[in-house]
């Protein structure tokens, strides 16, 4: 993670009502039609080079403009990407993200929805003649990225056995070195089995679930789907500091 060699990161909202692929029977028992999670603002804050040490605003969106999300700083993933997870996220498409009443709605919908990159007789899952769940995966690549900040989101979560939303960040050089080895960054991570508890993680290519030397903290949250928090990212030279509502709840210094 603090490799001197790493990339920026790109900041994501995803894996955005992410279902994963061992949850299927219940996530399908449990949702009837949709399932939401929202954000009301996501501010990134540069390190200040003043005496004080305070932050100063770098970007930010405040999701204040009715409609799709600003085109400017976000971009689509689109179909099935990762972890055989079920949902495909959709492109430009107001039912899976939109913005409304100031806030950044990303939604989850049980419909059958045609594959673009549907290949006939491949056995491949990502190529799958339609999709039973849709979503939308959001991210900041191609149109910002960082080193070192504070980034702060807040966030009310979806609720559902099998949902998995993040709030999460990947090296850019991910497609050069691949996965854990770019690094990644998990600011905020749920899975819906656990109702109250939310995950701070990071993985590299030392430390990594996969290897079973990953690094994080498991935290208790009352009802994270019923109120929201606000989750932050401190990322220093020499650590990472993570928080919610304030208080942290996990941190990282280099080489530990």
């Amino acid at each position: 993670m603090f490799d001197r060699n790493r990339n920026a990161t790109e900041g994501s909202a995803s894996h955005a009502e992410g279902i994963a692929a061992n949850d299927r029977g219940a996530i399908l028992a449990s949702m009837t039609a949709k399932l939401m999670w929202m954000l009301a603002a996501l501010i990134l804050t540069a390190e200040s080079a003043r005496a004080d040490g305070r932050w100063k605003l770098a970007w930010a969106d405040e999701f204040d403009a009715a409609g799709q999300p600003d085109a400017t700083r976000w971009t689509n993933e689109t179909g099935f990407i990762r972890n055989r997870e079920r949902q495909y996220y959709t492109p430009g498409r107001l039912e899976n993200a939109r913005v409304e009443g100031g806030r950044l709605i990303i939604e989850a919908r049980k419909e059958k929805y045609p594959n673009a990159r549907h290949a006939p007789g491949s056995t491949n899952w990502q190529r799958a003649e339609f999709a039973e769940i849709t979503s939308a995966s959001l991210t900041t690549r191609g149109r910002a990225e960082w080193r070192r900040g504070r980034v702060e989101v807040r966030a009310k979560l979806p609720r559902g056995r099998g949902v998995w939303p993040a709030i999460w960040m990947l090296g850019l050089d991910r497609e050069r070195v691949g996965w854990p080895r770019c690094g990644e960054i998990d600011i905020m991570e749920y899975v819906g089995f656990e109702a109250n508890v939310i995950h701070a993680n990071i993985h590299t290519g030392k430390y990594n679930h996969v290897r079973g030397t990953g690094k994080g903290s498991r935290v208790a949250l009352e009802a994270p789907f019923e109120n929201w928090h606000v989750y932050a990212l401190e990322w220093h030279l020499d650590r990472l500091d993570f928080f919610v509502d304030g208080q942290e709840v996990f941190h990282l210094r280099e080489g530990k």
